[in-house]
């Protein structure tokens, strides 16, 4: 789609002012305007949004994708420029990636661990999940994918750890992989080119994994400072289960992996999960789940920055100062203010995956800025997500409207044919995405 030559016109709905304020307008490599596609509402998305009302209702909005796979042929559609291939297929469940620093591909095989509903709602919520493709068991393992001819295509696979308990993040920080179990960090001792770990492994700290455990992944990122950062979703949407199941979570962890200790570095997240460490600037950012059921277009999920010691309002407040009408705004603990998250990306979005484009070669436009995995709606007419975005960075900020990356994975019908998840960029400079649904890693390159 050509890119008009003067700044995007605000864009509204009916009734909905769209504050622009801080608009982010152009391209830093175009000096054009990048008009976003497949997002939600126009006020609920990108930086300063104007919201809605709260609307609850006694039964929320139901969408379900029901997940299909992609029948044989065919593939996500990527942005213009760009192609896209299958990677690897045939995994079970691929969640997240993590690039070693010889060209090797881990992926984390995982999906929650089983547990007995909790009640009416807790039943309703496994069967929604199991047919949007989240209900099988978990394969509990990280696998090792290897192009060792560099034909774009992974002709080693490997098993480099199994009888995990639904692993997730990963890192490397020098002879040690570190992997994030659903319930605790452990350190496993890796030499370069190993298709196979066997080493006990080492408990660095446990993380918080009590029942219903609702936000079962757990991010991991290696930090410049030689620490470790954990994100943690909560035990609920709102808090509805009483905020003592709530110990330790919606959160960012620090973890000193010498000492065994941990604290937490900001709260008040409600679903974090993709974290990263913006190259430009340094800063820790992350990507966040926001809460269901006030409405199709409430509350945006978002794109942040990090400070040490923040609070970003959960579950009592949203975006910023607005508060929960669900929630009791007397309770013990309560907070009365918030820091305003940088980046709405759209409501109920999922954005899960999160990577920067350093070492990235998909062409100018993508040369500065984050990839983000959305996984999709599940409670959303019309439904959004189901896309691999961009969003350009200047100067260590985002400094633009949110780019179509990669597309095609809800069918016209409205099938899931696949569900994006992690993202990151392989040593050769093409995009990878895990896909939990089409249980396939495609790669993303520049159209030759």
């Amino acid at each position: 789609m050509a890119a008009p030559s003067k700044a995007c016109p605000a864009r509204t709905r009916p009734g909905r002012a769209h504050d622009r304020s801080r608009t982010p307008g152009r391209s830093p490599e175009t000096s054009t305007c990048w008009r976003p596609t497949g997002r939600s509402a126009p006020w609920a998305s990108w930086p300063d949004p104007t919201l809605p009302e709260p609307r609850t209702s006694l039964v929320p909005t139901l969408n379900i994708a029901p997940a299909t796979g992609w029948p044989e042929g065919t593939a996500p559609t990527p942005a213009e420029g760009l192609t896209v291939q299958a990677f690897a297929t045939g995994l079970d469940h691929p969640r997240w990636l993590h690039v070693l620093p010889n060209g090797d591909v881990l992926v984390a095989e995982s999906n929650k661990q089983p547990a007995a509903p909790s009640g009416l709602r807790s039943l309703v919520e496994e069967q929604l999940m199991a047919a949007a493709g989240a209900g099988s068991p978990s394969a509990d393992r990280i696998t090792l994918l290897r192009d060792a001819d560099h034909d774009g295509i992974a002709e080693t696979r490997t098993i480099l750890r199994d009888g995990l308990t639904s692993p997730f993040g990963m890192a490397l920080v020098g002879d040690t992989l570190y992997v994030a179990d659903t319930d605790a960090l452990l350190a496993f001792p890796y030499t370069e080119g190993a298709t196979r770990i066997d080493a006990p492994a080492t408990q660095v700290v446990a993380l918080p994994s009590g029942p219903p455990n609702r936000h079962w992944t757990k991010g991991l990122t290696a930090g410049p400072d030689g620490l470790l950062y954990v994100s943690i979703g909560s035990n609920s949407d709102h808090g509805e289960g009483g905020m003592a199941a709530e110990a330790g979570r919606a959160a960012i962890w620090q973890v000193d992996p010498a000492a065994a200790s941990a604290r937490p570095f900001a709260t008040g997240l409600r679903n974090p999960v993709g974290l990263g460490f913006e190259p430009d600037s340094g800063a820790l950012w992350v990507v966040v789940n926001e809460r269901d059921e006030l409405g199709d277009d409430l509350v945006p999920d978002y794109l942040t920055s990090v400070p040490d010691g923040a609070n970003f309002g959960w579950p009592w407040l949203y975006y910023g100062t607005r508060p929960d009408p669900r929630v009791d705004q007397d309770a013990p603990g309560r907070v009365t203010s918030a820091r305003m998250p940088d980046y709405a990306l759209g409501s109920h979005v999922a954005p899960l995956g999160l990577s920067f484009a350093q070492g990235a070669r998909l062409g100018p436009r993508f040369a500065q800025g984050a990839f983000i995995g959305e996984h999709g709606s599940w409670n959303r007419r019309p439904a959004s997500g189901y896309a691999v975005v961009f969003v350009p960075f200047v100067d260590g900020r985002p400094a633009g409207h949110p780019v179509d990356v990669l597309t095609g994975f809800r069918s016209p019908q409205g099938d899931a044919r696949g569900r994006p998840v992690g993202v990151a960029v392989a040593a050769d400079g093409a995009l990878l995405v895990a896909d939990d649904v089409g249980n396939t890693i495609w790669r993303v390159t520049a159209a030759k």
